[in-house]
């Protein structure tokens, strides 16, 4: 996999640079989501899309094994699983959301996840937004329902579902809501 000038090195060698990449589209395909730094995140993001497009197509499985680890459990899960699920979509198949600095170095985190899955974050925070709403008596903002269209666009049976999952977290909402503080583990107070 040779490294475009524009690309980002990743402070590796090509080796390296590639064995890590597989190593996080591997993980990304196994657990559908994976918390690392932002460029490592964008990067692997590239050969994600590449590898669920081969897979989508159906041909090329050397293509794919080049650019995965684990071949066991990964190529089954791309061509069969993740290809059913983005049949319609044409493209877009992952999401980096952006987090805090991490601790003790300040490198920039990112979620890097697989869109209409069940681990996908911004489909979990979009019911979240909606259960709030709907405990305040109040309609949903606009942001929110931009986020609704945009996680339930290729999701077959998409609004029924939101709206069950908001009905699920309006209790835990509602309970967040009327503690006074709530304690973490590391002993601090959240007001």
């Amino acid at each position: 996999m040779p490294i475009k000038p524009d690309a980002r090195r990743l402070g590796r060698t090509m080796g390296a640079r590639s064995a890590l990449l597989r190593n996080l589209v591997s993980s990304l395909f196994l657990h559908e989501s994976i918390i690392t730094t932002w460029p490592k995140a964008k990067e692997a993001q590239s050969v994600a899309e590449k590898v669920i497009t081969l897979g989508k197509k159906g041909s090329n499985r050397g293509g794919a094994m080049a650019k995965l680890f684990d071949h066991g459990r990964t190529l089954p899960k791309v061509f069969g699983e993740l290809a059913e699920r983005y049949r319609e979509r044409p493209g877009g198949y992952t999401r980096v959301l952006r987090l805090p600095p991490r601790y003790g170095d300040n490198a920039p985190q990112a979620i890097l996840e697989l869109v209409d899955g069940p681990r996908d974050m911004l489909y979990t925070m979009t019911a979240m937004a909606i259960a709030r709403a709907n405990n305040k008596g109040e309609e949903a903002s606009a942001v929110t329902m931009h986020n609704v269209s945009k996680v339930t666009k290729y999701r077959t049976g998409g609004k029924a579902e939101l709206m069950a999952r908001a009905k699920e977290y309006s209790g835990m909402v509602a309970r967040w809501a009327t503690e006074e503080s709530r304690e973490f583990p590391r002993g601090g107070r959240v007001r």
